[in-house]
Parts: C-alpha cells; structure tokens; sequence
C-alpha cells in the first residue's frame, strides 16, 4: 500500500498531478484544493488514495493525491457514504476547501452540498447523518483549523483550455462545459483557474 509519494513534480493540471519519484512518474487525480497548495513547488509529497477496480472488462488502478492527510480523511470519509464515489467524493473536496467542507457536514448545511454536480437532497442529508458524528470524534475538524488555511496561487491567465480539460476528467462533457467557462471568464476574465472550475462544477447542467 502506498502511504505518499514525495519527488518532483513533472505536471500538474487542476485535476491531475504527476510526481516523479526514483524514474517513476506517478499520475494521480487531485482536487483544487491541492492544486492550488502544489502550485510553484518542485519539490512535493503527496499523500495517496489507491482505487483498483476489478471484475470488468478491464481491471483498472487509480491514484488519487492528497496535499494533507486531514484532505485524504475526508476523501475517505466521504466515499463510505452510500451514493458517494471517487470522482463525486473529489467534486466535493474541489467546491470547498477541507476546512470548509467540515463546517458543511457539522452544521448540517444541506443547500452547500446540493450545489455539488451530482449530489442531491437524499445524499447531501446521508452525507451530513453518516458522517457529522464522525469528523468530530476523529479530530479532522480541529487538525484542519490549528493547522490554518492555505494561501492560494493566483494564476496570472485564465487558462480557459486547463479548466475545461480539468472538468473533461471529472467527466463532464466538453460544449457544455465549454459554455459555462466562457461564461465565467467573460464576467470575470482575470478569474484563478481552480475558481473557475469551482464556479463551473456548481453550474454545468
């Protein structure tokens, strides 16, 4: 089982980071939020959630990367709630920052949840019931707010081709996701990217 991977880092999109360790490159699926604590490092350590699939037509193995153990928890968490899987789990980590996302479920801040492609009412409350309890107890909450918030890299363009390719990982279709970006940018154009695709993922019908 691989626990983190620490190396360089060879590419990093808003949803797609690859570290380089000992001649290995290491794709794994990220969120914005540690999109935006990798950018302008070249040096980084990234921890991992491994995904094999198997019983298909193809087995598959997946990576998915994590800038804080605290982020990799919630991601955790997150994929035990029925209805709840990878890509949807790291959708949620990409609309809010883990601090935030805390402050949703102990709250029980349904509407922010619902905002999220993909989640409705039934999961946003079965989100909120399965999991309340248990980010208390397991101190995720407190790690995440002794620890302070990130700073985030203002992207200084608005990178339209890197948010829309960031959205086709996530398993949007490119014109509508086409639409929604142009959409943002022409309102705002000098918007970071990792917000744009922020605002898309809340948007794309």
């Amino acid at each position: 089982m691989i626990d983190y991977i620490k190396g360089s880092l060879a590419e990093l999109t808003p949803a797609l980071a690859v570290v380089e360790a000992c001649g290995v490159g290491y794709a794994l699926n990220i969120s914005l939020n540690t999109y935006s604590a990798l950018q302008g490092n070249k040096e980084v350590k990234v921890y991992v959630h491994e995904v094999l699939m198997t019983g298909g037509r193809d087995d598959s193995f997946t990576l998915y990367g994590f800038s804080t153990k605290q982020e990799r928890e919630l991601y955790r968490l997150l994929i035990t709630v029925s209805g709840v899987g990878s890509n949807t789990a790291r959708m949620i980590l990409s609309s809010s920052s883990p601090a935030e996302l805390c402050n949703i479920i102990a709250t029980g801040d349904e509407r922010m949840l619902k905002s999220v492609k993909g989640i409705g009412l039934k999961t946003a409350q079965r989100i909120i019931v399965d999991l309340k309890d248990k980010i208390m107890s397991s101190g995720i909450a407190q790690e995440i707010h002794a620890g302070g918030s990130s700073t985030r890299t203002v992207v200084s363009s608005p990178a339209r081709e890197e948010a829309l390719g960031a959205l086709t990982m996530l398993g949007f279709s490119p014109a509508p996701s086409a639409k929604v970006v142009d959409e943002i940018l022409r309102q705002t154009p000098d918007l970071p990217v990792e917000q744009v695709v922020k605002q898309a993922l809340k948007l794309i019908k």
